[in-house]
């Protein structure tokens, strides 16, 4: 079914249309109608596939109908989201959905001034995008009134219950006099936070589960090598230049790691830029603005800002240090291979750092290839990072030998 068969506003099919949206995503089928309906929506889908538009379209197509006029006469809707990162993004996925119609939408979240921040408020919106410390503020203040919100939507519930804002969301909810709808979605979710989940959504919500024994999208390759620790900035820097017109997005444990590693790959005349959440607001998000119109073609972020990088064509992750929580790997990994994209996963894995692999591998409920290197290889890389071995053609090799290695198996059945 084509989103132009949807009744819903033509503008927002217009607008589906420019954005290159023809067909609903299994998220996106799944999840529309029951809110349309009015139904809460508990919904657990792989990165990349959508999840934001599947409760974008139809707020915005509830919200157009209902207004009888441009004007705003209150935030109809709340998106609680973890990082300003996230805001942002799912800020602009509002916005381009919601052009041409009656409905506005603003993304609010910390580390910026407040000042333009209430004047949009004050100026009136609809949708309400937005991280708890900045929007709590502001209720507490007087600027922001829930009296009339009717959808509550919690994005990436798991990193929002994981971090503590259980306390927050359950505020938020006795601050909502009317009956509302509420919607959960998130890639990742375990048993404990499912039940915290469960307990927010009326009994008869609508649990959507896409590929939950798979996390990762299946456009997505996954590859390992092991690098020692001291190591890894000879191969990182070989591989980008082997790799000069691919975008690439690097993802470190620290800050100190993300800053030392962009000064590294500038030795080797690598222009690069670092997202962590100690970098003041503005610069993140000028670096995220640059790095999407190609000034700039590796990105170095930590796990904060993982879920919320939404840049097409990302052709390369790189896991420079593994990710200290197994669904961290999901939201990194999910930066690639987003919608009908191929992306590919490496890892550099160190001695130190193989516990977390397989523990990984065991979340993953798969293992992850391992690309051997020879002695002279890892010597040649260290020794001339310009020289590293391709790891796409090492990919294509792997890929060849084990089709040889099915042929054999068959041959011999």
């Amino acid at each position: 079914m084509k989103f132009e068969k949807y009744h819903i506003s033509s503008a927002i099919k217009d607008n589906l249309a420019v954005l290159g949206f023809k067909r609903p995503t299994d998220i996106q089928f799944k999840s529309i109608p029951a809110i349309l309906r009015g139904e809460d929506v508990l919904a657990i889908a792989q990165t990349g596939t959508g999840k934001t538009a599947a409760f974008a379209i139809p707020i915005i197509d509830g919200i157009h109908k209902r207004k009888s006029s441009k004007r705003s006469l209150g935030i109809k809707c709340i998106v609680m989201v973890p990082t300003r990162e996230l805001a942002l993004q799912i800020g602009d996925v509002f916005n381009d959905i919601a052009r041409h119609t009656k409905v506005k939408a603003f993304a609010l979240f910390g580390g910026v001034e407040q000042d333009a921040q209430i004047k949009k408020l004050q100026d009136g919106i609809d949708i309400l995008i937005a991280t708890p410390g900045r929007m709590f503020d502001l209720i507490h203040q007087g600027y922001i009134r829930l009296s009339n919100i009717q959808t509550l939507v919690l994005d990436e519930a798991d990193h929002m219950l994981d971090l503590g804002f259980i306390q927050d969301i359950r505020s938020v909810k006795k601050m909502l006099t009317k009956k509302h709808q509420t919607l959960f979605f998130s890639a990742t979710i375990n048993k404990e936070i499912k039940k915290l989940a469960y307990s927010q959504v009326r009994t008869s919500a609508i649990r959507i589960e896409i590929s939950p024994e798979d996390p990762v999208s299946k456009n997505v390759t996954h590859g390992v090598v092991f690098v020692e620790m001291d190591d890894k900035r000879f191969f990182l820097a070989g591989f980008i230049k082997q790799h000069s017109q691919s975008r690439i997005i690097v993802f470190v444990r620290t800050r100190v790691r993300a800053e030392r590693v962009e000064k590294a790959l500038a030795r080797e005349n690598i222009v690069s830029c670092n997202i962590h959440g100690g970098r003041e607001q503005a610069l993140r998000t000028q670096a995220m603005d640059r790095f999407k119109k190609g000034e700039f073609n590796v990105l170095i972020a930590t796990d904060v800002s993982a879920r919320g990088i939404d840049v097409p064509d990302v052709d390369y992750v790189i896991n420079y240090d593994m990710p200290e929580k197994n669904e961290n790997y999901v939201h990194r990994v999910g930066r690639t291979g987003r919608g009908v994209q191929k992306g590919t996963a490496l890892s550099f894995c160190s001695e130190g750092e193989k516990q977390r692999l397989t523990e990984i591998e065991g979340f993953l409920q798969k293992k992850i290839e391992v690309f051997h290197l020879t002695r002279r290889e890892y010597e040649t890389v260290i020794e001339k990072p310009l020289e590293t071995m391709d790891i796409q053609e090492m990919i294509e090799e792997n890929e060849s030998f084990l089709k040889n290695k099915k042929k054999k198996r068959k041959n011999r059945k």
